[in-house]
């Protein structure tokens, strides 16, 4: 009997997703103990940094920002980092669990401080196959970063200066903020120049909310950049399936964690974005026709009217203005 009822229910949902669902309701704690699985690498973090500020220089920023705030850092503060060695003097990191470590930071800080010392070329599509945005010049961007900046941005007294702001040590000439279970932090008003995140605001629940603080924090004048991946993060065999979902199951699936994925289409990441009074200045999509999508017969009811576009937006990569 217990045998012929296993049989059905992985019939109706794949053993993957099953352990998943178990997981999810009974021991969530253990679903991100390992981490984030991302920006862990120095060189993704200089790759994700350096794309966001050259498509925002070519969209309208004059400088490197002074006050940064990243969202979602996830392993390491590496991008912060990558900022703070472009000439940045203030670096927040805002994420829902505390993920980095100073070790692993020290790590990356260093492995960076090479590559900006090397004028590396920002890795590519070859290596990172699927980060966007994508660029139509990968070579080191001397026009944004020039010789004379990176002298002082690079010196050693500097770096020295950002490893101690990474041990908690107040310096004067950087400041590194990082804060876990950011909504429960009271951020000031117009104290961030520029705002960014890598594949974090498709997880966030409160988007309206978010999309307010970020108008809020934001200095006038002030930008802000994310890439956004609608994918069903392996929730289906299909990119677009998370869509077919119930809200019913879909919080089966959830089970207890602390975030997942809010399920929102590209429109309605538009539609919360404007009402929150920021204008968008950029934007890009993404879509791949050779991943396995479901149609539009197969969308459960609350998404069942979305647009075409939505439906075959996979990522989208948006800049923002104050």
């Amino acid at each position: 009997m217990l045998r012929s009822l296993m049989r059905k229910v992985f019939r109706l949902i794949p053993l993957r997703q099953f352990v998943f669902i178990l997981m999810s309701n009974c021991f969530p704690k253990y679903i991100y103990s390992g981490g984030t699985q991302g920006s862990d690498s120095a060189r993704y973090c200089y790759a994700v940094w350096l794309r966001h500020l050259v498509l925002s220089f070519q969209n309208g920023l004059e400088a490197v920002p002074q006050r940064v705030a990243e969202f979602g850092p996830g392993d390491s503060l590496g991008i912060g980092l990558a900022a703070l060695l472009s000439g940045s003097a203030e670096y927040t990191a805002f994420d829902s669990l505390s993920h980095a470590n100073t070790e692993r930071n020290q790590k990356v800080l260093h492995e960076l401080v090479a590559l900006f010392s090397e004028r590396a070329n920002i890795p590519d599509e070859q290596e990172f196959p699927d980060m966007k945005p994508l660029l139509h010049d990968y070579s080191f961007p001397v026009h944004i970063l020039p010789e004379n900046l990176l002298q002082n941005t690079l010196k050693k007294e500097r770096i020295a200066n950002i490893e101690s702001a990474l041990l908690a040590e107040n310096q004067p000439e950087v400041k590194i903020s990082y804060f876990a279970q950011w909504q429960t932090h009271n951020i000031p008003e117009n104290s961030v120049d520029y705002i960014i995140s890598q594949r974090v605001l498709e997880h966030i629940d409160s988007l309206a909310g978010t999309y307010h603080l970020f108008s809020k924090i934001l200095s006038a004048g002030g930008m802000m950049s994310h890439d956004i991946d609608f994918r069903s993060h392996r929730h289906s065999k299909y990119w677009n399936g998370h869509w077919a979902f119930s809200d019913k199951y879909w919080k089966l699936i959830c089970g207890k964690l602390p975030y997942l994925l809010n399920r929102q289409t590209y429109s309605e990441h538009v539609l919360l974005i404007q009402q929150a009074g920021l204008n968008i200045i950029y934007e890009d999509k993404y879509a791949d026709i050779s991943t396995p999508a479901i149609d539009r017969k197969k969308l459960s009811l609350r998404f069942s009217n979305m647009s075409d576009d939505d439906l075959q937006t996979q990522t989208a990569f948006i800049i923002a203005k104050k």
